[in-house]
């Protein structure tokens, strides 16, 4: 009888708990058994090692296979415990030399060949690692994303490759750590948008704050224009930020992509989108479009064109800024911290208050078109913009082109900088008692908001949400206290006119 013992990780969400593979040989007729709440597709791995064990020149043993993932009480799913199981039956078997693997996990699906296939999850799986202290082998295709968080990285094309370094006869060399370079900003530039300052201020305040922002307007008018201009004004993301939004990328099997590097996404779902591809779901939970959207905007364009339940699932991540999947036998949380930008016409044929054209809807049909948004979506987007039909001269490029995404980035970053170091964290997500901390007025500026807050009735979060707008105004223009004039913009830009 005979026991090997080996690492590895399994995939939940975008954690990656550690696994303890024990390889048991003994005696009696040949089996070959997985235990440890292992689903199909590891089930399945028995034969996948087998035929690569063979067609790599090894020995399978003609003995009692026993292979326990532990925690037992963890879900096992997918090909990823392959080449640990096959190394733990080489070791049990005293093909290889149990101690060499002591210090290593090891990661990857095996072919009948012996060769190894690339796995999803790489890289929470690293970064884990990493902590640990621990090196990591990986089939070479996800050796690009495991080197964004390890410096000690052995990426191997096959199980005999490995092998070969486990014994000393090849070094498998380990990949240099990478640290992409943050460079310029790409996407269309904000100077391209004629007119519409009123928006495009909308739209420096909400980058500089991380505010969630509702644009209203007929067709036509620049709506998804600005909006697609938002992530070239937006900072760009810190090294922890990248890599958490790079971990859902490879989660879902895609390579993150270097040339973006700390680049925020931009996610725009068409509005036939389910509940389920927005948040994720399914059996096997995934991440949606909210967590692809993470450290950066979800883009709704023609948002009562959503479905109202698709659109009642956003309340709770857009607090809490995760998203939590349940299911009958477990639960699965994914990161959903992204900024909300939504367009919508102001009624169903969407010219209702157009100047240039006439609105044949009745009131019951308006009132209907904007009762598909609830009251409680409404109060957790802090901006409330109009946008209208800019003049036509402007159409025709005789207008001066107004400033470039550069510039209005400048001040976007100079501002959120100014938050970091007072707060840690930007104004939208600033808590109850660092709001009473931070956001200091004066007499005349409370008695302002008290005024629109009895007016339009606003609730404690609208209350609050035009308060760390306020305070985002006042960092862009580098002041230290909230002025009276900076709480009617703020105001303003949530659609509330005062007397």
């Amino acid at each position: 009888m005979s026991v090997a013992i080996l690492l590895s990780r399994a995939q939940i969400g975008t954690a990656a708990p550690r696994v303890t593979i024990e390889v048991f040989l003994s005696g009696g007729l040949p089996g070959f058994s997985v235990v440890g709440m292992a689903e199909t597709a590891v089930r399945e791995s028995k034969d996948r090692v087998r035929s690569a064990l063979l067609s790599s020149g090894f020995r399978f043993p003609q003995e009692r296979i026993t292979v326990s993932l532990g925690p037992a009480d963890m879900r096992k799913t997918g090909g990823r415990f392959d080449l640990a199981i096959a190394l733990g039956i080489l070791a049990a078997s005293r093909q290889i030399d149990a101690a060499a693997t002591h210090s290593y996990e090891f990661y990857g699906e095996l072919a009948l060949n012996g060769a190894l296939r690339p796995i999803p999850g790489v890289l929470p799986a690293a970064l884990r690692a990493t902590d640990d202290g621990r090196r990591i082998v990986v089939p070479s295709e996800n050796a690009a994303e495991a080197a964004l968080v390890s410096p000690n990285v052995h990426p191997a094309d096959s199980l005999l490759e490995v092998t070969s370094h486990l014994v000393g006869e090849v070094d498998i060399a380990v990949r240099p750590r990478t640290r992409p370079n943050a460079c310029e900003q790409p996407g269309p530039d904000i100077a391209e948008v004629r007119g519409q300052s009123g928006p495009k201020r909308a739209l420096e305040v909400a980058a500089a704050g991380g505010h969630n922002l509702l644009m209203v307007g007929p067709p036509g008018t620049g709506k998804s224009m600005l909006a697609a201009r938002l992530p070239g004004v937006l900072p760009p993301m810190t090294e922890r930020e990248a890599i958490e939004t790079a971990a859902i990328d490879s989660v879902l099997g895609r390579e993150p992509d270097l040339a973006r590097w700390r680049f925020r996404p931009f996610r725009s779902p068409h509005h036939t989108a389910t509940a389920a591809s927005l948040v994720g779901g399914g059996s096997d939970p995934r991440p949606g479009e909210i967590s692809r959207a993470h450290n950066g905007v979800l883009f709704l364009d023609e948002l009562p064109e959503f479905s109202r339940n698709v659109l009642e699932v956003l309340r709770e991540p857009l607090e809490a800024g995760r998203i939590t999947i349940s299911r009958a036998s477990r639960q699965t949380d994914f990161p959903a911290r992204f900024q909300l930008v939504a367009a919508m016409n102001p009624c169903p044929c969407g010219y209702l208050g157009d100047p240039a054209s006439s609105c044949g809807c009745s009131a019951e049909r308006v009132a209907g078109y904007r009762a598909k948004i609830s009251g409680p979506l409404l109060d957790r987007i802090d901006l409330h913009v109009n946008v209208g039909r800019p003049p036509r001269e402007l159409l025709r490029g005789s207008g001066p082109a107004g400033e470039s995404s550069q510039e209005v980035r400048g001040r976007v970053v100079a501002a959120s900088q100014r938050q970091l170091e007072r707060q840690g964290a930007g104004n939208a997500r600033l808590s109850g008692a660092e709001l009473e901390e931070y956001c200091e007025l004066d007499t005349q500026g409370w008695a302002l908001l008290d005024r629109a807050a009895e007016k339009f009735a606003f609730s404690v979060r609208s209350y609050q949400r035009v308060l760390r707008v306020s305070r985002t105004i006042a960092d862009l223009c580098g002041s230290e206290r909230i002025t009276p004039p900076q709480v009617a913009e703020a105001l303003s830009l949530r659609g509330c006119g005062l007397p």
